[in-house]
């Protein structure tokens, strides 16, 4: 008899306890730990976004009756709000995040960052079993060391890479190593589950180069090592080819996105249409070289066009929680997430990015294509 299960069993993103990619700090005092990570962020060069949890000493504070929001035009928020901690409502609190700091003194995080201050041997005793995915540990002294207790217990620990506190520049790049090897693997998203109303057939299946233009697609991307999929709709009924249907329905090319996330909330998706057969190996290849994982998403964008197109676009994910945002708003509009949202865009001629909607236009280009 089978086991009946409540809920649908969905791919879940990969969190730790509160974010993607997180690091406690702990071993020393909270001033010395904030200062820390104050200092590695003023002497980060790039735009990546970090994020600091925190708890207050104050035992006075009590919680406001009202939220409160003051937003200043240089981007800065400052936020007063009655809101407690919660496992859930934090990830998604964090999850736009490419790195974020904790101090460990009060949350475990999922990896740590050890200073050794003799000070604190009590300290770090009192929580050696939060220390079981130490990263590299930092000496707050000269005379700093490893406590016995801790060899016990995690004998490799003596063998980590070991900075000075004053050390910045190391420390950050051992930090941006780590940021790096969770950087979310590329799958290709070929659009091929559109009613083509105005082609009057399938355009999926229109032949631009000798083979269905979906087929094209989906060795444009395997030739670059990408797996892709193909993006259909359930009475397609499409065999041989590795494909995602459509949860989300009704919504379009958004929806195809909202799925494809559902199915792997864990990789960036590289998404085309099958209506731009003047997009090729190059135009991927640039994409790719220009992928900037701390936006949203990176996306193509003609010369002279006003705006990006959403349908040659690296989606990453951590756009998801916020095309859910704007879906739950109402919105599904791809290219409306993309112009209000942090995107990395690449300029290229209008040349490579024509769609071709029409059977006038499938002829032309054909045409082209041909001589």
């Amino acid at each position: 008899m089978q086991k009946h299960r409540k809920h649908a069993k969905l791919t879940k993103r990969a969190f730790g306890n509160y974010a993607t990619n997180e690091i406690a700090i702990l071993g020393a005092k909270c001033s010395i730990i904030s200062d820390l990570i104050q200092n590695i962020i003023n002497y980060e060069q790039t735009l990546l976004n970090f994020s600091y949890l925190d708890a207050s000493h104050n035992k006075e504070l009590v919680a406001p009756k009202l939220d409160s929001f003051t937003f200043h035009s240089s981007g800065n928020l400052t936020k007063t709000s009655a809101t407690k901690m919660n496992r859930y409502n934090d990830k998604i609190l964090f999850s736009t995040y490419d790195f974020l700091f904790i101090n460990g003194n009060h949350y475990r995080g999922e990896q740590q960052i050890l200073i050794l201050d003799h000070e604190k041997e009590a300290s770090v005793l009192k929580r050696i079993d939060q220390l079981d995915n130490v990263q590299f540990l930092i000496t707050l002294n000269d005379d700093s060391k490893v406590f016995d207790f801790l060899i016990e217990k995690y004998p490799s620990i003596q063998n980590l890479k070991s900075y000075a506190i004053n050390d910045i520049d190391k420390i950050r790049k051992h930090i941006t190593n780590l940021i790096h090897q969770k950087i979310a693997p590329v799958h290709g998203l070929v659009l091929a589950g559109g009613k083509s109303l105005r082609m009057g057939t399938d355009k999926g299946l229109l032949k631009f180069y000798g083979k269905s233009q979906r087929n094209f697609a989906i060795e444009l991307l395997e030739k670059l090592n990408i797996k892709t999929f193909l993006s259909v709709r359930k009475e397609q009924n499409i065999k041989d080819i590795a494909i995602i249907e459509d949860a989300f329905l009704g919504l379009g090319p958004f929806g195809a996105i909202c799925s494809a996330f559902q199915q792997n909330p864990n990789t960036a998706w590289l998404v085309i249409a099958t209506d731009l057969p003047f997009v090729d190996e190059n135009v991927i290849q640039l994409l790719l070289q220009k992928r900037n994982p701390s936006k949203i998403a990176t996306a193509i964008q003609g010369n002279s066009k006003q705006f990006p197109e959403p349908l040659i676009t690296i989606w990453e994910p951590k756009s998801y929680p916020i095309l859910l945002n704007y879906l739950a708003q109402g919105i599904s509009c791809p290219r409306k997430i993309l112009i209000n949202n942090d995107v990395e865009i690449v300029k290229i001629s209008d040349d490579f990015i024509r769609n071709i909607n029409t059977p006038d236009e499938f002829k032309a280009a054909h045409k082209e294509i041909n001589e």
